[in-house]
């Protein structure tokens, strides 16, 4: 048995956003990228949001999206294959809170917690992002944030919502 085929799987949330060009196109291509990606099957999409920036609020307004997917790729190797689609989009880092074409970001993985220099999971600002609880609330409402041991619905319940406005894109479709 290969090393790979001996993988399990596991449950992991990626948030995507774009401010940049045709921001639904953007979002579409990613997720037809990880659809064909080894090692990844998307198994489920919440629905389009519209955010503020935030941060820098001298920029075009975010789309915003989750997807949930099942991989059996590692953390950092899942890591490496949404930077290889956000550089083949066309993403130029240009900072942290620049505009973006695409931004996709490794919200959970499953319950692991780790920090290295490249990657922090659970992404640090996940449980305080209207725009990442909102939709993640669309598709697993019961996941459990594995640091504040505390669901998904609960945190977004909780959640202080000044200067994070959000608007689900009515029929929005990948």
């Amino acid at each position: 048995m290969s090393g790979a085929a001996a993988r399990q799987q596991e449950r992991v949330f990626i948030g995507l956003g774009s401010n940049l060009g045709n921001r639904l196109g953007n979002l579409r291509g990613a997720i037809a990228a990880l659809r064909e990606m080894p090692g990844i099957t998307v198994a489920a999409t919440s629905p389009v949001y519209e955010t503020e920036p935030v941060g820098n609020r001298d920029q075009p307004r975010f789309i915003n999206a989750v997807i949930e997917v099942a991989s059996d790729l590692s953390p950092a190797e899942l890591l490496s294959a949404l930077q290889r689609i956000e550089q083949h989009m066309g993403r130029e880092r240009q900072g942290r809170l620049a505009p973006r074409v695409i931004d996709l970001d490794i919200l959970y993985y499953g319950r692991r917690v780790l920090a290295t220099g490249e990657l922090t999971v659970p992404h640090p600002e996940a449980a305080r992002r209207a725009f990442v609880l909102e939709p993640l609330a669309e598709i697993a409402p019961e996941f459990v944030d594995p640091v504040l041991g505390r669901t998904v619905g609960e945190l977004l319940a909780g959640l202080d919502r000044t200067g994070q406005a959000v608007a689900r894109i009515a029929g929005s479709k990948y």
